[in-house]
């Protein structure tokens, strides 16, 4: 008797937290394991030191990427303090066909938008996880610790936290941040569960 071919088409994990949530940590702890592709998003800002051209980013004049939204080649986009981003939509569905997971990092709003993508094998792809932090008392703690923002800066970033917070059921999944180990160990296990959903696999007797 012949074994099973099992395949499966990709899933597009969507990760969005608030500042300070610990999602920055998550996703460079996950890259370290080649379980699946991280999407590299475009961006009309400049490189800052270290940033290298389709590795961190993929670095397009205002031109460029005014012609792919046009073009309707963006899954999602926004401008965010003058500079706009964006995510192709051809690079992710080609990687999911090919059965390869990809990890996108978006805001709340880029997730809402990939949501309302009227693009079936997208949706069908899809499994959107928000990072809940603990509450705004640790969450300020985080950004204090980092040392980086001015009082003023942190008192908007938990404002807008807050705002982001509301959003978190209309995520698939809402994981709440402990230690990076235990938001590893809560994400691998909801990647785990993705990859066993029945209507992913196809199987061959």
């Amino acid at each position: 008797m012949s074994n099973l071919d099992i395949q499966r088409t990709g899933i597009l994990f969507v990760i969005s937290a608030p500042s300070g949530a610990g999602k920055t940590t998550l996703i460079s702890s996950l890259r370290q394991k080649p379980d699946f592709v991280y999407s590299v998003s475009c961006t009309t800002r400049s490189p800052r030191p270290g940033e290298v051209d389709g590795e961190d980013y993929h670095f397009l004049s205002e031109e460029d990427f005014k012609t792919h939204i046009e073009a309707g080649d963006f899954l999602e986009y926004a401008e965010v303090h003058g500079h706009h981003y964006g995510t192709l939509k051809s690079t992710v569905v080609s990687q999911l066909e090919h059965g390869i997971d990809v990890l996108l990092d978006v805001d709340t709003l880029g997730a809402a938008s990939i949501r309302q993508c009227p693009d079936g094998f997208i949706q069908d792809a899809l499994a959107d996880v928000f990072i809940m932090p603990p509450g705004l008392d640790e969450l300020s703690r985080r950004l204090r610790k980092r040392g980086t923002e001015s009082e003023d800066q942190i008192a908007t970033r938990l404002r807008n936290a807050a705002s982001e917070m509301e959003k978190w059921r209309e995520y698939r999944y809402t994981l709440i941040s402990g230690s990076m180990e235990e938001d590893i160990e809560k994400f691998r296990a909801i990647m785990r569960a993705e990859r066993y959903l029945s209507h992913r696999l196809h199987l061959s007797f």
